[in-house]
């Protein structure tokens, strides 16, 4: 299915915007907060001053597909910290409430950027929390929720990442609406038909 925007007209959504992911003006600015309770952090000399960001998207695929794609290695690996040119060098998913993930994207060599997390709730297929840190980034740990809600056709994503450092915010939103594009490219090419010349 292609990834485009239609009008819905029992919701009341505008005509489509060239853009179909839409960052949302920040919210949330305070300080930082423990992403888990319980969890401790390494004491900081200063406090870090931190934001939400949310951005949000439309796809043309049921919200169970893009749900899938959160969790499974093999749909991960192509769009979730990855980029078009470069799928990630390892993926890890224990795709289970208290379990963990680690996503290795490998530039330029050696050059290594590790992302890892653990989830803290799951409910296929409208939401899944999870914390977030960079390990080069080790005292910053995120909080993004992801929110699927079913449409007539397809469905919407509304991602919120919490505790942000206020540096970050901007690159941080940019990767997040880069990456949601990722995903519906990813769903639109593996649903792509292609002949199979043995058929």
């Amino acid at each position: 299915m292609p990834m485009t925007l239609e009008v819905d007209v029992t919701s009341g959504w505008g005509p489509p915007d060239p853009w179909t992911c839409v960052p949302e003006p920040r919210y949330g600015d305070g300080l930082a907060a423990s992403a888990s309770p319980g969890k401790t952090e390494k004491p900081r000399s200063k406090t870090q001053r931190v934001t939400a960001l949310r951005v949000t998207r439309r796809y043309g695929v049921p919200a169970g597909r893009i749900f899938d794609a959160w969790l499974n290695p093999a749909l991960a690996r192509l769009w979730l910290f990855a980029t078009a040119s470069r799928p990630l060098a390892r993926v890890e998913i224990d795709a289970h409430v208290n379990g963990s993930f680690c996503f290795v994207d490998r530039r330029d060599g050696d050059d290594l950027t590790e992302y890892v997390g653990e989830y803290i709730e799951i409910v296929p297929p409208r939401r899944l929390v999870f914390t977030l840190s960079a390990a080069k980034y080790t005292y910053v740990n995120t909080r993004v929720a992801v929110e699927i809600a079913a449409l007539t056709k397809g469905c919407k994503l509304t991602l919120i990442h919490e505790n942000v450092p206020r540096p970050h915010a901007d690159h941080a939103e940019a990767r997040w609406v880069g990456l949601l594009y990722g995903l519906g490219a990813t769903l639109d090419s593996a649903s792509t038909p292609f002949h199979n010349p043995q058929e």
